[in-house]
């Protein structure tokens, strides 16, 4: 079944419910604090495995308290329900990082 890209109205409901989740161009965006660097690390490798696993990779950035992401359906160009399950799952494991 091919991944059809959102509408922005689609787009703009959904992260209603993503806080700190923002669209910018056609990505979906959201930075994170966090109280170390090796927590930051720690949340990158827990957010690569979550990716592995629904075969879907954002741009992940690793700062020195802070980790970033960008996402959205490389194949389509847009932002799709995948960078949303995506941005879901990410913010279900970013608590346990302590990530704010």
């Amino acid at each position: 079944m091919p991944v059809e890209p959102l509408s922005q109205k689609d787009i703009e409901e959904r992260l209603a419910e993503l806080p700190g989740w923002s669209l910018d161009g056609d990505r979906i965006t959201r930075s994170y604090r966090l109280g170390s660097h090796f927590a930051a690390a720690g949340l990158v490798v827990h957010i690569a495995q979550v990716q592995d696993e629904l075969d879907h990779h954002s741009d992940l950035t690793l700062g020195y308290h802070s980790v970033s992401l960008s996402v959205n359906t490389h194949t389509v160009g847009a932002v799709t329900e995948l960078d949303l399950d995506l941005a879901r799952r990410v913010e279900e494991l970013a608590p346990a990082h302590g990530a704010s």
